[in-house]
């Protein structure tokens, strides 16, 4: 997996690159900046150097000679290290910062402006199946996701059992973002019911058994440490009404497979679906941020409940997809997508399914999934 090209292009200058841990950061920068000067501040000697003195990135870069780019990984460890760069930047001095990162929120909370907007925000995403080639198998990455840390592991499974308490350990506990990590233990299992859903946070609450402003704050840290999104719901040109609340979902498949517990009164079917919606928001979301122009991932539902379960708006067009984890298609299947066409003609109209064949029913071309997401590559949307 380590030699797998990735979609993601670098912008002209100095950037931001975060992603949660195990996207393939690292890997990124090393193949893309072989010559650049690294500083790895989750190396704790590292860490520890520069932590007691930043100046000392500036006497490194003094003392190196043709250097063009420096990479700093895991930047939010010590945010104060931007100051530095942030001056060195003034300073034209010609050399590019790329800065990457698992964790917004430390970033914001320490003061720092992410260098006066002189530096772009870029994501990482886990892998998209079209990166994979050949190697991508809908059922196994319904079952273990796409992230490069777990598909290249001899164990995935291990592995993923083991991403939670990673992140509860070195980003929740060690930054002390929470006072009771039991909670938030039992917060993350809680809100792996909200996959693929619209968010009821007094729900959430009451399984966690905690008040909802708490389960407010840790759905906050869970977004600022990358492992969820929340999707919007599409109102341009609304002519209906519409439903207020986002959709929940973690940032991977297999990591909300491994949250959601599962038992006897647990219908795999259900989980299936939510994995398989899950799995499609993750690479429509990739596939926004790596393709050209400004593209936005909603969904829309009206308060009839009449839903299609991901829009895509933005330069290249309007496209309305629903997922189905069937391997047949009902009229009512359409229902969504049809309404949907009536308030919006021009928008293309595709529902994804577990069957074999493609098919073209009152102007929704039904495609299956396992086709789709290989297909689907920046700046070219599957037809």
């Amino acid at each position: 997996m380590e030699t797998t090209p990735r979609f993601f292009q670098p912008p002209v200058g100095h950037f931001f690159l975060l992603g949660p841990r195990g996207t393939g950061k690292t890997w990124w920068t090393r193949m893309q900046f072989p010559g650049a000067l690294r500083v790895d501040l989750l190396d704790p000697e590292t860490l520890r150097e520069m932590a007691a003195r930043p100046e000392r990135l500036r006497e490194r870069l003094a003392a190196e000679k043709g250097i063009d780019t420096v990479v700093i990984d895991e930047v939010q460890k010590l945010p104060e290290l931007l100051e530095v760069v942030h001056g060195l930047i003034e300073e034209k001095t010609g050399v590019r910062f790329v800065l990457t990162g698992s964790s917004a929120r430390k970033l914001r909370r320490g003061g720092v402006n992410l260098l006066g907007g002189r530096a772009a925000s870029k994501a990482m995403h886990p892998f998209l199946a079209a990166e994979l080639e050949g190697g991508f198998d809908l059922g196994e990455a319904l079952r273990i996701g796409m992230l490069p840390v777990v598909r290249g592991a001899e164990d995935p499974g291990e592995v993923l059992r083991g991403y939670n308490g990673l992140y509860i350990r070195e980003e929740v506990q060690a930054e002390g973002l929470v006072r009771n990590v039991g909670a938030f233990a039992r917060f993350l299992e809680g809100i792996s019911f909200s996959q693929a859903a619209v968010l009821n946070l007094a729900n959430v609450a009451r399984e966690c058994q905690v008040n909802r402003k708490t389960v407010e704050g840790y759905l906050e840290i869970l977004e600022d440490i990358l492992l969820s999104f929340r999707v919007p719901v599409f109102t341009r040109r609304a002519k209906r009404a519409l439903a207020a609340h986002p959709k929940f979902f973690f940032f991977d498949a297999g990591v909300f497979r491994s949250n959601r517990p599962v038992g006897p009164l647990d219908s795999q079917s259900e989980i299936d679906g939510a994995a398989l919606e899950g799995l499609v928001a993750q690479h429509l979301r990739a596939w926004c941020d790596y393709s050209e122009g400004d593209h936005r991932l909603h969904y829309w539902q009206t308060r009839n409940q009449v839903e299609v379960d991901f829009v895509v708006y933005g330069a290249s067009g309007l496209f309305a997809v629903e997922v189905k984890n069937t391997n047949r298609i009902r009229p009512e299947d359409l229902r969504g997508l049809k309404g949907f066409a009536e308030d919006y003609p021009e928008s293309r109209r595709i529902l994804l399914y577990r069957g074999k064949e493609r098919l073209l029913r009152d102007g929704v071309l039904v495609m299956p999934a396992e086709a789709f997401l290989p297909a689907l590559r920046p700046n070219k949307f599957p037809e």
